[in-house]
């Protein structure tokens, strides 16, 4: 039987064999405040094709990287992403003052964009 461990109340993974992403640290705090500009999102298609999840792969690629969110219900942030797991993302959300350790489903996020 496999052992993960996380961090207390986050219910995302950290370490263990078989986590599926990398394992998060508390001391990668990300470098500064988040860039001073608001990116726009993708017109959402009418009636076209919707998305129903992020796929893992595709937002690896922002770990330890300035990422712009996009959630269900209009809620967006900048974001600064250290863990990616097969259904869920975790790093550090500004707060607009400061960051605060937070993680996601990635079926709650319709777009994001990594600087």
């Amino acid at each position: 039987m496999q052992r993960q461990y996380g961090y207390p109340g986050s219910g995302f993974p950290q370490g263990g064999q078989g986590g599926g992403g990398q394992q998060p640290s508390t001391q990668t705090q990300p470098p500064g405040p988040p860039p001073s500009f608001t990116p726009q999102a993708e017109p959402q298609a009418q009636g076209g094709a919707q998305v129903y999840a992020v796929d893992p792969g595709a937002i690896r690629g922002c770990l330890y990287r300035w990422t712009y969110i996009w959630l269900r219900g209009r809620q967006q942030f900048w974001f600064y992403p250290i863990f990616v797991g097969p259904r869920s993302i975790a790093g550090f959300r500004w707060s607009g003052r400061g960051w605060y350790y937070y993680g996601v489903d990635l079926r709650q996020i319709t777009q994001f964009r990594c600087y």
